[in-house]
């Protein structure tokens, strides 16, 4: 939309905030399957509400078993697992294409290297949907964290310097008013999978969790009996490009990283149709019940979503491995060689996303914009 230009990158005119949409008009079959279609979303989203109301009975009753940690991170697993991937299938995700990864020419080496993340790794990946948080949930059952951060301001820009489509003239223009000050990460929470699939769409400054308390992502990491999934663009996008990424590791480390294993992975949606809506949540929803984002998609998606491919990248090519160099950043048109410059250039050419320099920052302004349009 034309009001909203002033949120499109200037770099690779990608818009990431507003939900993708097919660009021809509906078919005449789906307007007279919608009395069908409704009832079929109800009568699934009343299907997967039981689910959750389950899940969080058999969670509490799992907590009789916390003295046995061991076993309690089994059972709770057990249960994760099987109600998340219950959660998929009633979402339409009856199957997940998962691809191997790999650089390499060497033939056979995709079936030789598996993922195997242990407590204490990070698993670093794109965020677009509450897809890809069932399927690492039911995959790896991590522990997911959440960033904060006070409110952004805004900044200006420097026309004198701007070249090419960041001249703001045409259809690219880029208005100052989404020109945001970059702003440091205070530190992470801890949060349940309800609770991240609740706060999907919004942004560090506005996810509602305090300032006070939060501690840093290694603090985190090093107590963590579970691998951690860590989105560096702190919030999600549409899909069509990669947000720019915050600085989320301790600036101590360097790559390769020594002490634990990073996994690199990235979720790819294919373009929607009428008939296969997108699962994006670069919104939020805006029912005043926190409700878990799969349930409020359920209602809008007539039988299935767009078809999601996670692309897991092969451990041999991890930051975390003795032969990945920091001339290796640099190279690729990194700017800086630092874990969080490493991530964002392998998912960047993992999932063949180009990299834009809208950040969670501007995803703020634009939240705050769009909700004043409406």
């Amino acid at each position: 939309m034309e009001k909203f230009s002033a949120y499109r990158d200037a770099g690779t005119g990608i818009q990431p905030f507003l939900t993708p949409v097919p660009s021809n008009a509906p078919p005449m079959a789906l307007q007279i399957l919608q009395p069908l279609i409704y009832a079929f979303a109800v009568l699934r989203c009343v299907m997967a509400s039981i689910v959750l109301a389950e899940h969080a009975i058999l969670q509490t009753i799992a907590l009789v078993l916390s003295p046995v940690p061991p076993v309690y991170r089994t059972v709770a697993w057990l249960f994760t697992a099987v109600h998340c991937r219950m959660l998929l299938a009633l979402a339409g995700y009856g199957w997940i294409q998962v691809e191997m990864v790999t650089k390499k020419k060497t033939r056979g080496s995709q079936l030789q290297e598996k993922w195997s993340p242990k407590a204490g790794d990070v698993i670093v990946s794109n965020w677009c949907s509450w897809a890809e948080i069932l399927w690492l949930a039911f995959r790896f059952n991590p522990v997911f964290v959440l960033p904060v951060a006070p409110t952004p301001q805004s900044g200006e820009s420097d026309a004198s310097t701007a070249t090419g489509r960041r001249t703001g003239t045409g259809s690219a223009a880029i208005h100052k008013s989404s020109n945001m000050q970059r702003t440091a990460i205070t530190g992470f929470h801890h949060v349940s999978l309800f609770k991240i699939l609740s706060l999907l769409g919004k942004t560090p400054s506005t996810f509602g969790l305090p300032l006070e308390g939060a501690r840093s992502l290694e603090s985190i990491r090093k107590s963590a009996d579970r691998p951690i999934v860590v989105f560096p663009e702190c919030t999600t996008s549409n899909g069509r490009g990669l947000l720019r990424f915050a600085e989320v590791f301790d600036s101590s480390i360097t790559v390769p990283v020594k002490g634990f294993n990073v996994f690199i992975m990235c979720g790819r949606f294919d373009s929607p149709t009428h008939w296969q809506p997108s699962p994006t949540c670069s919104i939020p929803s805006s029912i005043p019940i926190p409700l878990p984002q799969p349930l409020v998609h359920i209602l809008t998606i007539p039988f299935e979503p767009s078809r999601l491919t996670i692309r897991l990248l092969a451990p041999s090519e991890s930051p975390s491995t003795g032969t990945f160099l920091e001339s290796d950043v640099l190279a690729a048109g990194g700017t800086k060689a630092t874990l969080s410059e490493a991530c964002a250039i392998l998912i960047s050419q993992l999932g063949k996303l180009k990299r834009t320099g809208q950040g969670w920052e501007e995803k703020t302004s634009f939240l705050s914009f769009y909700y004043s349009k409406r």
